[in-house]
């Protein structure tokens, strides 16, 4: 299969979708209809030849994707909300009175920043405090091979622990929908929910095993990083030190893991690429369930969409918004 650079998201009750030019995000709404939001999209790294080179390409994706992540979360969110306030308006007889955007997107600045602070403090941070417990500061292998095994475990149990909420599941489902629909257009069958509904939920692009790949490869970035901090300096690198150093090559380990997956997703057929690949797919038994038909079609009229394709099949269910 080619790689047609095309990646996705669940969101709330729907699916994200990006194409080289579009990022379109579909939500089912209670009425039945699909909301649409389509915004014109182009990377850095296409828009900036300098920027179009490996390593500092997958730092760009990271980021731009971070932020497409976080604002079609919200969308989602803000569909979800004005849902849920014209229900309760409507048992009331009342009429439906719009929230202000403004405060929207400042409730928006903050819930990201606590969120990436958190993230920071207990996928960095914390496994960096509780490896220094094991006293094997000394050993840039031991340590970092103890770091790192706490880093995925605790990442495993967390996915875990939420795919036991109801809602959560939902959005699994959207997901396992999502990579159906992609599987779909890059085997260039036919873009309908009965034909996508048979392709494999499990696909080696996802940013399940993007995560994963995230944390092995920082496993080998840090052991030298460190080790070479120590040589220099004479002595293992105190915790909030490490912590300082570990942090400033994010960059790297985000940018290296990112042609790390896209080499693996393009030879997944290799044996060899095919089992590095393998944990990443079972992780996805988790954060991946099988969607329904409904949902197998809000992940399609968000991927036509951001492909720009016209489908008179469903198009009278699509409502445009913004």
């Amino acid at each position: 299969m080619a790689d047609f650079n095309v990646g996705g998201q669940a969101v709330i009750e729907g699916v994200m979708m990006r194409s080289a030019d579009r990022v379109s995000t579909a939500v089912r709404i209670p009425s039945g209809e699909i909301v649409i939001k389509t915004d014109d999209y182009r990377s850095l790294t296409l828009r900036r030849k300098i920027l179009n080179i490996p390593i500092i390409r997958g730092t760009v994706a990271f980021i731009e994707m971070l932020i497409i992540g976080i604002k079609t979360l919200h969308f989602s969110a803000e569909i979800a909300e004005r849902e849920a306030r014209k229900e309760e308006a409507l048992k009331k007889g009342e009429q439906l009175q719009e929230s202000k955007k403004d405060q929207s997107r400042i409730w928006l600045g903050i819930t990201a920043v606590i969120a990436l602070g958190a993230g920071i403090l207990i996928f960095f941070f914390l496994p960096l405090a509780i490896s220094s417990l094991f006293h094997v500061d000394k050993s840039a292998v031991s340590f970092n091979l103890i770091a790192g095994s706490i880093r995925i475990t605790i990442f495993v149990l967390y996915v875990w622990g939420i795919s036991f909420f109801k809602d959560f599941q939902r959005v699994f489902e959207y997901h396992g929908a999502e990579h159906k629909a992609i599987f779909t257009y890059e085997s260039k069958a036919e873009l309908t929910p009965e034909i996508a509904g048979t392709f494999s939920r499990f696909h080696p692009r996802c940013g399940t095993s993007f995560i994963l790949i995230v944390a092995l490869f920082a496993m080998v970035v840090y052991v030298f990083s460190d080790t070479i901090f120590a040589i220099l300096m004479g002595h293992p690198p105190a915790l909030l030190t490490r912590f300082a150093v570990h942090f400033s090559l994010l960059p790297l380990v985000a940018g290296g893991s990112y042609e790390i997956l896209k080499f693996s997703a393009r030879k997944r057929n290799n044996q060899l690429v095919n089992a590095f690949i393998q944990p990443g797919l079972w992780l996805q038994r988790i954060t991946t369930k099988e969607p329904n038909l409904e949902q197998m079609e809000v992940a399609i009229v968000a991927l036509e969409a951001a492909l720009g394709i016209t489908s008179s099949r469903i198009s009278a269910k699509k409502t445009p918004v913004y």
